[in-house]
C-alpha cells in the first residue's frame, strides 16, 4: 500500500521508500556575508544575479587558523530563488558543471545568519549535503522554505542546538524516466553518469570555490531522507576521510537500482554494510550515523532494516543513534523537526566542527 502522496512526502513501495512529492515552489533565500552579496533594491530578489565580494573570489584577510579554507574561486553564478521568512536570508541557486563526472545539474545553497557576522569573517564554516528522495530531480526539495530546513538550521544554531552549517542542496538523479522507479543510488554506476562523484566531489569543490569552509573532515557531513539518506549513508561510509556524519531519515540499506544489473561487484563497492564493515575491519576512522524513522507508512518496513544494521555494524569505528519519530510518517514534515527532537543534530554536531570567532 502506498503513502499518501503530497508535498514532502513518500511512496511506500515493498522494497525502496521514496520521497515523490517534491514541492518544486523555487524557495531559494539567500544569506550575507561580510559584504558578500551585494544588493541594490529591497524590492523582491528573487531569480536575481548575486556576487560574492569576498576579494576576487578570496575572502579578504588571513584566515583565522589553519583549518579555515577561504573560497578558491572561481566564484559561480548564482541567483536568489526566495527568501527564507523567519530570519531574511537567502537560498541560492547555481548550475554546477562537474569537472570531475561531467554532470551538469542545480544545486541550491544557503548559508548561515552567523556567516555574515564580523566575528566570522575569517573562519570556516562547517558544509551539510542535503538530499532528497522521490526522483531528486529537476529540483532538490529540501530549497523549498515551507519544509522549514533552513529555517531550523538557523534557529538551532542560534539556540545552540546545532552548528551553524552551510547547507548545499544539489539534485540527487541526472533525470527521471517519466515514472517513478529509476535511481542511481548516489552511486557511479557503469555506463552511467558518475552521480556518486557530482555529490562527493562536484558538489563539495562547488561550495570551497565560493565560501569559507573546513580543510578537514570535521566540517562535513550529509543528511537525507528515503533514497537521499541512503546516498548521504553510503557516501559517508564509502569516503570517511572526507565526511565525517550523515543524518538519514527512513533511509534504504542497501543499493537496488535496476541499472546496478549486470555490475554486480560494483553495486557491492556501493553497499552500506559491506563498506560499514570494511570500515570496522579496518578500525576507522570513526564516524557518525544518525538515524530516524516514522511510525507510519512504509517507514513501517523501514524500521527494521535500520534496527538491524545499527545492531551488526554499529560498533567500534561506526558510531550510531537512532530515533524513532512516534506517530510521524515516511516524509520530509516528519524528518526536519525528529533531528531536534531525537537530538541527532545535536550529536552530530558536538563531533563536528564549527566556525572560530576571530581576534
Amino acid at each position: 500500500m502506498n503513502d499518501t502522496v503530497g508535498a514532502g512526502r513518500h511512496r511506500g513501495r515493498p522494497r525502496r521508500r521514496r520521497l515523490i512529492g517534491a514541492v518544486l515552489a523555487v524557495a531559494v533565500a539567500g544569506v550575507l556575508v561580510t559584504g558578500a552579496l551585494i544588493r541594490d533594491d529591497a524590492f523582491s530578489d528573487t531569480g536575481d544575479t548575486v556576487r560574492l565580494d569576498e576579494g576576487g573570489g578570496r575572502a579578504r584577510g588571513a584566515p583565522v587558523d589553519a583549518l579555515t579554507q577561504l573560497p578558491t574561486g572561481p566564484a559561480p553564478e548564482l541567483r536568489i530563488a526566495a527568501t527564507i521568512p523567519e530570519d531574511g536570508s537567502k537560498v541560492l541557486v547555481t548550475t554546477l558543471a562537474g569537472k570531475k563526472s561531467g554532470f551538469t545539474g542545480k544545486v541550491w545553497l544557503w548559508l548561515p545568519p552567523q556567516y555574515k557576522e564580523a566575528r566570522y569573517a575569517h573562519s570556516g564554516f562547517p558544509v551539510m549535503i542535503a538530499l532528497p528522495g522521490g526522483p531528486g530531480f529537476p529540483v532538490n526539495y529540501w530549497m523549498d522554505r515551507n519544509l522549514k530546513l533552513e529555517a531550523s538550521i538557523s534557529a538551532w544554531s542560534k539556540d545552540g542546538s546545532s552548528l551553524p552549517f552551510i547547507l548545499a542542496m544539489p539534485v540527487l538523479n541526472p533525470r527521471t524516466d517519466g515514472k517513478e522507479g529509476l535511481y542511481w543510488d548516489g552511486s557511479d554506476i557503469p555506463g552511467q553518469p558518475k552521480m556518486g562523484t557530482w555529490l562527493t566531489e562536484d558538489v563539495p569543490d562547488l561550495v570551497r570555490s565560493a565560501f569559507r569552509t573546513i580543510k578537514s573532515r570535521d566540517g562535513w557531513a550529509f543528511m537525507g531522507s528515503s533514497t537521499g539518506g541512503f546516498a548521504g549513508l553510503k557516501a559517508v561510509l564509502q569516503k570517511p576521510d572526507r565526511f565525517k556524519a550523515v543524518i538519514a531519515g527512513g533511509p534504504d540499506i542497501l543499493p537496488d537500482s535496476r541499472l546496478w544489473r549486470g555490475y554486480p561487484r560494483e553495486k557491492l563497492e556501493n553497499s552500506p554494510p559491506e563498506l560499514a564493515r570494511r570500515l570496522i575491519d579496518r578500525n576507522g576512522p570513526e564516524v557518525y550515523l544518525a538515524f530516524q524513522v516514522g511510525t507510519k507508512g512504509s517507514d513501517v518496513r523501514c524500521r527494521p532494516q535500520v534496527e538491524n544494521f545499527i545492531r551488526r555494524y554499529g560498533t567500534g569505528p561506526v558510531k550510531t543513534r537512532f530515533h524513532v519519530d512516534e506517530g510521524g510518517g515516511h516524509n520530509a514534515r516528519t524528518y526536519v523537526p525528529g533531528m531536534h527532537d531525537g537530538e541527532l543534530i545535536q550529536w552530530v554536531s558536538a563531533h563536528m566542527r564549527g566556525p572560530v570567532p576571530g581576534g
